[in-house]
């Protein structure tokens, strides 16, 4: 179910004019969340119906270059291939937002060519380490099938972690570099306290600028691109 739209976002997609669908299903609990709302109490917000979407879609079509899909787990909507079939129809390219719990769906999506780009969150390194930032036990094999699936898929992707304090360590974030085995793009988020899940957090003081460049710098030859986005 879409239980939120965003009609124009220039944020979401690097160089694209986007609309936004926000998806309110997630198996996963990061405790940094920002759209914890949306799973918590999904019927706050009222279930967009696909031909309102459709309409607003080509009501813009000619300003937007496409839709990004987000969520939540954008994955778990029984409804995911026929959204994309409907979005390339209208002649516009689609990016997903996954969290990478669900590489069959992902791989079926490559196979019928529906996605132009993906961005996988990376929660933390691959071992045990990763309920922490989860918030729940994850199979990592699917973990790693998904970043498997999304290199060999021949679209343009990047990985992406939201880099917490008390949750990451330096160390933590190359190992997830390393463990990704050279992407082409790698992107280290600044953590935002204000609105998180877990209240806790957001008394934290996000790491330094300095701090999150000297990680990015650690990580850079290890991937083919590096970004930050969200300093202060």
């Amino acid at each position: 179910m879409i239980r939120g739209i965003i009609d124009t976002s220039f944020l979401d997609w690097d160089g694209k004019i986007v609309m936004v669908l926000y998806t309110a299903r997630c198996n996963f609990r990061c405790p940094f969340c920002h759209n914890w709302e949306l799973l918590e109490d999904p019927d706050r917000y009222p279930e967009k119906s696909w031909r309102s979407v459709s309409a607003n879609l080509r009501k813009h079509r000619d300003f937007l270059d496409g839709v990004c899909i987000t969520g939540g787990e954008p994955l778990l909507e029984p409804d995911i291939m026929g959204w994309l079939r409907k979005i390339k129809k209208l002649g516009l390219l689609a990016k997903l937002d996954t969290n990478g719990t669900c590489p069959e769906i992902l791989e079926r999506l490559f196979e019928e060519k529906l996605l132009d780009y993906v961005a996988m969150d990376v929660k933390g390194p691959l071992d045990k380490r990763y309920y922490k930032a989860a918030g729940v036990k994850a199979d990592l094999e699917k973990i790693e099938s998904s970043i498997d699936i999304i290199k060999s898929s021949g679209i343009n992707y990047e990985f992406r972690t939201t880099v917490v304090p008390g949750i990451h360590t330096k160390k933590d974030i190359l190992e997830i570099a390393k463990a990704l085995r050279k992407p082409k793009k790698y992107v280290l988020q600044q953590f935002a306290p204000f609105h998180a899940w877990d209240e806790k957090l957001r008394d934290v003081k996000p790491y330094d600028n300095e701090v999150i460049e000297d990680m990015a710098e650690a990580c850079s030859k290890h991937v083919g691109k590096m970004v930050v986005r969200g300093l202060k």
